[in-house]
Formats: C-alpha cells, structure tokens, sequence
C-alpha cells in the first residue's frame, strides 16, 4: 500500500489523481480465519490492528452488518480524555490518549488529533470536591490534571458566563492534553492499516448466530455463508446484548439512545472543550466552525439512532446558562447512538462462558476517547487470555462485587 506524504500529493496532482489507491480492500469471506472480530467500529478495528501489530495474528476477519464506522465510532462527538478517579479506568484510558497523540504516524492516516485541552466544570461545592479528589487521585496515577480557579476557567473560555443564575462556574478540572479526535479517520486509519497487514475488512456481513461445539467457538453464521474461526471478538456496542445471547450467555448490561446536535458554523470563538455535569451538557467547537453540543442518554432504553427532542430541549436550556451566546445559533443538524451501559458505568473487557469468545462492551458514553487503549489491551487478552489494562474489566467483577464506580466521571455523556 502506497504511503501518504506531501511528495504523495504532489505527484498525485501532477498526474490528475489517478494513481490513488482504494484505502481499504473488499474481499470475499474465507471459510476459515484464525480471529474473527464482529464489528468494525472504532475499537473492533483496533483491536484487529493491534492483535496483527503486537501480536502477529494476521489471519483476522473484521465483519460489519452495515457499513465500517457506520454505528456509534461516527455517532459521537470525538472529547478525548483520560481524568478518571479509579485507577485501572485511568490507566486504560490514559494509554488510549497517549495512544491518541501518535496514532497519525503510526497509521500514515491524520485523525486530526486535537490536544486543545478538556475542562470538567465545577458548579457546585460537591463537585469542587470530587474534581479536587479527581486531581489528587491523577497525580497518583500520573495523569497530568489540575483543578483551575474560575478566573483560570474565563482566561481559558472567554465566551463562559460564571455567574449563572442557578449554577456559578467555581472551578473546574483541567487536563491540557487532552482534546478531539476526527471520528471517521479513526475508523478510517485503522481500517486501512488492517487491510495493508492482509486483514479482511469485511462489511454488508450480519452475524446471524455463533456455532460452538463442546463448550468452545468453532465459528459463525452470517448473511454471507458460515464462516469458521478458532477465536471470536464480540465488539458490537449497544448490540452486545443482542450477539451474546446467540452464544448462550447473559451480559450485566442495558442500551440506551445517546444524542448529540451541531449549531451552524460560526466564526471561532472556543478552542477548549467544556464538560458541565451539573447542567448536564457539554460544547466545543469543530474545525468548521459549528459548536458541537451534547448531553446525558435518554431516559429509557431502546435501539433508535435518534433520541428524544425532549432531551435536546433540556441540554440546550442548560447550557445556555452557562454560555449565553448559544441561545441565537440555529441547530443545523442532530443524530443518536446506541450505548450500552454497566451498572458501575466501566466497561467490560473479558474472556466469556464460551471457551475462546472474548467480549468487549459497556463502554456507555465514552467509547470513542478509549479506542486505541481498548484495542491494544483487548488484543492481548484474545491473543494471551491474560492482559494488565483488561484484568478489572472482566464479567467476574459482576457477581464478586468488585466494582469500578466511575459514575461521576461519567455523569455527562462525553
């Protein structure tokens, strides 16, 4: 696969673009694969790049019932961020934003990575205590964070108003390195790079149901014909559900309809991005100009792409408290994803019931930031049965009681 460089565009210039190669191949399905992924959103595909990358299992098939990035890796709103309190959530997730700030040269793909810095804000003396605590806890972890004063916060975010009426700005979390990411590069770049390695990337392909012989995978049914395989990853989002029962297992999981909107484009007026979970939305801008504006999930659980224009109303309403000026902006679009949540708000990555079915799902609102860091460790667990970044996300947890409340730092769909 031919490398993309300024000489790249250049030459390809001169000669009217005719020498561009499809980024990603199309195959047929083989009979037979060593790993078969389903689901090629973000953290499928990553963990095919990373299982072939680390690894060396290249004989993967990566299955998608629609099309590559179609489901939540193009649905969210791409905040990138690794300020957790517990310490493996930290942990994974700062492996994924470290991840996150070499992954275009590591790819040869620019997934616009944004390091403009991510703010929590602090509306209440409760909060102000949790960030606080939030900060030590990092400093222990080695994630760099700090709580700012509110005049650090205006200095940062001109257009903030911090006398609300109802909820005064008093301070906020600060992670300066964290940022956004372009979404469908993500997807893109990994696919791309998976293909290069001999991976099939496979979409218009729907798993139909999982054939297991002995207590052990042996493959899977689809739209396109069974297809056989020695080890199988479920990466399906908010169809976890859904896939695990074909295997015969129950997950400790619910989906939930999560919806974002953009306004037009304006001219830049915010370079950070700001989270509120006392007013329950958050905002930052894209390169385009619009201002991306986001809240919690619905309140109750389903399978749409659309949400609630209740729930739009509300985050709306909230955040115009706190920044007044988005009460004249226009919505120019609005779209939903399907997540699915734990009850301690962590994901789950862990070996199944099914010898040599691997699960990895429960990511609820913050799927998209930890992709890279899912990938990598989920790879090392489907190809060593054991892996550091995954040991506390497993199903066990569940019925031991060991859980990794992250409720706070998730309280705001992110």
């Amino acid at each position: 696969m031919k490398r993309y460089s300024a000489f790249a565009i250049a030459r390809e210039a001169l000669r009217n673009h005719t020498g561009w190669e499809r980024a990603w191949a199309s195959p047929e399905p083989r009979k037979k694969y060593q790993a078969i992924i389903i689901g090629a959103g973000g953290h499928g595909l990553a963990t095919a790049y990373y299982l072939g990358k680390n690894h060396g299992i290249r004989d993967v098939a990566i299955l998608e019932k629609g099309w590559l990035g179609g489901g939540n890796t193009g649905r969210n709103t791409t905040i990138i961020r690794s300020n957790y309190l517990q310490d493996p959530s930290a942990a994974i997730y700062e492996k994924a934003r470290s991840l996150y700030e070499t992954i275009s040269q590591d790819l040869n793909y620019n997934v616009m990575f944004s390091p403009r810095g991510v703010m929590m804000l602090a509306q209440t003396q409760h909060e102000v205590r949790g960030y606080e605590r939030t900060a030590h806890a990092n400093a222990l972890q080695g994630v760099t964070t700090e709580f700012i004063s509110p005049a650090r916060v205006k200095e940062l975010v001109p257009i903030i108003n911090l006398d609300g009426p109802r909820y005064p700005v008093l301070g906020a979390l600060w992670q300066a390195r964290a940022g956004t990411a372009r979404h469908d590069a993500v997807a893109w770049g990994y696919a791309r790079a998976c293909s290069d390695m001999g991976m099939h990337v496979i979409q218009k392909c729907e798993v139909t149901g999982i054939r297991q012989e002995g207590g052990r995978v042996t493959g899977v049914d689809t739209t396109r014909g069974a297809i056989d395989c020695d080890k199988l990853g479920i990466v399906v989002a908010g169809h976890s559900g859904d896939v695990a029962r074909m295997a015969g297992f129950r997950l400790p999981i619910e989906s939930v309809p999560l919806q974002a909107l953009v306004s037009e484009p304006i001219k830049p007026c915010m370079d950070v991005v700001v989270m509120a979970n006392t007013v329950h939305g958050y905002m930052s801008q894209s390169d385009k100009g619009e201002m991306v504006i986001g809240g919690g999930t619905d309140g109750h659980n389903n399978y749409t792409q659309r949400g609630s224009f209740h729930h739009i109303e509300e985050t709306v309403r909230a955040l115009i408290e706190t920044f007044p000026m988005v009460s004249r902006l226009k919505m120019l679009r609005q779209w939903g994803g399907i997540v699915d949540v734990t009850g301690d708000r962590s994901p789950i990555l862990s070996k199944t019931p099914v010898e040599n079915i691997y699960i990895n799902c429960g990511w609820g609102t913050g799927g998209f930031k930890a992709i890279p860091g899912s990938g990598w460790g989920f790879a090392e667990l489907m190809a060593k049965d054991h892996a550091p970044l995954c040991e506390a996300f497993g199903l066990e947890r569940f019925r031991e009681g060991r859980f990794i409340d992250e409720s706070v730092a998730a309280g705001v769909a992110h």
